[in-house]
């Protein structure tokens, strides 16, 4: 005698129940709210773009906030902005995240965080092959290595902080999409915003225990004045055919993402429907809180395994017929 239909069909929900429940016990880190209110919120790459709108809407929620970059004169642009739209003072310091001692002596003058934003970040895009190893470095210098000297500089105070408050804090990491998938013309930036997402797994782990949560933002093209400035015009043509069907969001939506992310402890931060289905696809031994995010993940698996191969074949697909127009060129026109 076979099995009932009836019964598997009732059978469907018991395991999604079992599931939710076994993940409630499993999920980690614990949830946790992050308060901005009252609190020192220290935003680098703030003087423009989405760390300004950051700087913007925590100064709006009651923190205290201070922005780095390299530039005194946007500093004090981007300060009399915040002041204007919100009444807030804000601290600026000028300096280059690659000069360690420099970050350090910012750090230090600023007084203890209880977040950090590592939003600073280049932008180069070319095969890697034309591309100088100079360039390659600059990338790799203040996309990554400059996290490390934020997050070295402010770790001992922000360890102490939370002991002293008893209030969780968070460091929170600016990647990329480009982050999250590989893209052709992005060799060296998507290495610096991959490298983020190993740096804060092994962070996570390591300062859990200090009452700090780390967060892993995952912006799509955004409309930063680098973008204003020709940023789609300087990608390679072939990277402009393969990314070029997003659509750009507005540095406030952004920012917007990022501060509830922030807020709510989420250690991966996706800013659109695009990047959340990304963010479940790739998730693999990432830390997941919330444990309906985390049934999601594993209910959604293996579908979305298939879209990304079927996202994959587009990809290379596009390249093959672009090499293929453009050896046929190249024949027609060798000089």
């Amino acid at each position: 005698m076979g099995i009932s239909p009836y019964y598997v069909l009732l059978l469907i929900p018991i395991l999604a129940v079992f599931l939710l429940l076994l993940l409630s016990l499993i999920a980690r880190p614990r949830p946790s709210r992050i308060p901005i209110r009252g609190r020192h919120v220290f935003i680098t790459g703030g003087s423009s773009g989405i760390g300004l709108a950051i700087a913007h809407q925590a100064a709006a929620e009651g923190a205290r906030v201070s922005i780095l970059a390299r530039n005194p004169k946007r500093l004090e642009e981007a300060r009399e902005a915040v002041r204007l739209a919100t009444g807030v003072e804000v601290n600026v310091f000028s300096a280059d995240v690659r000069d360690a001692k420099a970050v350090s002596r910012a750090v230090e003058e600023a007084g203890p965080i209880d977040v950090l934003v590592c939003n600073q970040g280049v932008f180069m895009p070319l095969e890697l092959e034309k591309q100088e190893l100079a360039d390659v470095k600059f990338v790799v210098d203040v996309n990554l290595m400059g996290t490390f000297h934020l997050i070295k500089a402010a770790l001992p105070t922000m360890k102490r902080r939370t002991r002293e408050t008893g209030l969780p804090a968070s460091i929170a990491l600016m990647s990329s999409q480009a982050g999250q998938v590989g893209i052709y013309g992005y060799a060296a930036y998507s290495a610096s915003k991959f490298a983020l997402r190993g740096l804060s797994e092994a962070l996570q782990h390591e300062v859990i225990a200090d009452n700090i949560y780390v967060s892993l933002i995952f912006p799509p093209d955004t409309e930063t004045p680098g973008f204003a400035e020709g940023e789609q015009e300087r990608r390679p043509e072939l990277t402009n055919i393969i990314a070029g069907s997003s659509k750009a969001m507005k540095a406030d939506d952004v920012a917007k993402a990022s501060l509830n992310g922030i807020k709510s402890g989420r250690f991966i931060i996706p800013c659109n429907f695009e990047g959340t289905m990304i963010a479940i696809a790739t998730c693999g031994l990432s830390p997941q809180s919330s444990f309906i995010t985390a049934f999601i993940e594993v209910a959604g698996a293996s579908f979305l395994r298939l879209t990304a191969l079927f996202f994959q074949w587009n990809w290379f697909c596009t390249i093959e017929k672009w090499q293929t127009k453009n050896s046929a060129k190249l024949k027609e026109n060798p000089y």
